[in-house]
């Protein structure tokens, strides 16, 4: 059939299954956990073949929305970026994507697909898509069911039923995430893996999910029609949306719906959802060891070792994960992904920093990194991308020295503007009117040296920012 599926990516969550290295302010799929793209740059080239997808929908958080345009532009491809003014789960977020999906055809269907699943064969994804795509136009409401490879405890099955159209079948029942006697016994039956990603005709989704929560829906509908734009993204309206009830698209619908079809697909599917599932993914040596960075390992097997810039070294060790960052290093045994998540909730009360940001902070022009901090001092890696500039500023308790060492920057103080070339510098007083600029055309990178009484971000009062912060 000619008609175009219309991918809606789900790029909002803010998962710490991976920490150190996923955290929320740079969750896991916008990390290049298994080359140089992120999990949801590989998921938009996965649905960037125009005769078949039309132009993609994501939905994300304000928080996200410079890292989804910047990661859509390293790839070359344009999306709709919905912004949610707050997380209200998978079933507004759905639901809020297929009312923008209608706003261009009444019978649009819609491939709701979450930003941080891991596919390894995109032909046979394709394919499940095409084989689809029939049965969501006829009304039904599609699952991707995962042939099993093993009898997993870490996903919901789904129990097929009868055929309804080519490979489609109907949902007989969703089970739960069962033990390990209870997913054999699933697997020996012939279930499948329930990834989460669903295909439907927009209009269909949501008079399912009015059947349930006719008032939610109303919100989030009213959420689109009464959305803003902002620097060319789509902003949901937050008093509308605000007013949906936060639930899950399983509970909402999918467990409810008489509709429901399942597609089987055998890709290489995985939601990677703990440190295991990576290590399972990456490439290993002879003895089962996979390595992201710098590492040796001498006497040890099927280890998993990521690291930013620290040399990683095991000897005499079995099955360990060991994840080194700049501020934080995980060990932890390969399989206790529950022992994780009960980590990162202790580091939450005990540390908050360390789950919430990475020293390397992404901001829309570009980055900044904490190099060194003392009691009256803090010195900074500063990095900004070409024509762009940070907000016209100034502050009540600091100083900063700034020194050039790639590119040139223009930097105004007060009435004043300069252009500072490479191993040159210029002084910032307390309480003067600045901004920073890249006027040329390779990265400007420079160190800022802060003194003061007080070297917090919040001490930062915009006067013009070219990004709306102020």
């Amino acid at each position: 059939m000619d008609k175009k599926i219309v991918p809606l990516i789900m790029c909002g969550g803010a998962g710490t299954r991976l920490w150190p290295a996923s955290r929320e302010v740079r969750p896991k799929q916008f990390l290049p956990l298994f080359g140089p793209r992120s999990t949801f740059q590989e998921t938009i080239l996965r649905v960037s073949d125009h005769q078949l997808f039309d132009r993609p929908i994501v939905i994300t958080n304000k928080a996200y929305r410079f890292m989804v345009a910047e990661q859509l532009a390293e790839i070359g491809l344009a999306a709709d970026i919905l912004l949610e003014p707050m997380r209200r789960d998978s079933g507004p977020a759905i639901a809020a994507g297929s009312a923008f999906a209608e706003t261009r055809a009444t019978d649009a269907v819609v491939l709701a697909l979450a930003a941080d699943h891991v596919v390894a064969d995109n032909a046979a994804f394709v394919a499940a898509c095409r084989e689809g795509l029939v049965a969501a136009d006829q009304g039904r409401i599609v699952t991707f069911g995962v042939k099993p490879e093993r009898a997993a405890t870490e996903y919901g099955y789904i129990n097929p039923g009868e055929a309804v159209s080519g490979q489609v079948r109907a949902v007989k029942q969703f089970v739960e995430k069962p033990d390990a006697a209870k997913a054999a016994e699933y697997v020996k039956a012939g279930y499948f893996w329930n990834s989460g990603n669903f295909m439907f005709r927009a209009n269909v989704l949501l008079d399912e999910y009015r059947n349930v929560d006719a008032e939610s829906v109303q919100s989030v509908s009213d959420a689109v029609t009464k959305a803003g734009r902002d620097l060319g993204f789509v902003t949901l309206d937050e008093a509308a949306f605000a007013s949906a009830n936060a639930i899950s698209i399983d509970y909402a619908v999918m467990e409810k719906t008489k509709r429901a079809a399942v597609i089987p697909v055998a890709c290489g599917w995985s939601d990677v959802g703990s440190w295991h599932a990576v290590w399972e993914l990456s490439e290993k040596d002879g003895h089962g060891n996979a390595m992201q960075g710098a590492a040796v390992f001498e006497d040890s097997r099927n280890c998993n070792v990521s690291t930013d810039k620290a040399l990683v070294a095991l000897e005499g060790v079995d099955d360990l994960v060991v994840v080194a960052t700049q501020d934080a290093v995980l060990v932890s045994r390969q399989k206790d992904a529950n022992g994780l998540k009960r980590l990162v909730t202790k580091l939450k009360t005990v540390a908050p920093q360390v789950t919430e940001d990475h020293l390397k902070v992404h901001r829309p022009w570009g980055s900044y990194q904490s190099v060194d901090m003392g009691e009256r001092h803090q010195v900074k890696r500063i990095i900004v991308k070409p024509g762009e500039r940070l907000s016209l500023q100034k502050h009540h308790h600091r100083s900063e020295h700034w020194i050039v060492v790639r590119g040139a920057a223009r930097v105004t103080v007060n009435e004043d503007i300069k252009i500072v070339h490479e191993n040159e510098s210029i002084y910032i007083p307390i309480g003067a009117v600045h901004r920073l600029e890249n006027p040329g055309k390779i990265l400007l990178e420079l160190i800022e040296v802060q003194t003061g009484s007080y070297l917090g971000e919040d001490d930062i009062i915009r006067l013009e920012d070219d990004y709306r912060r102020s």
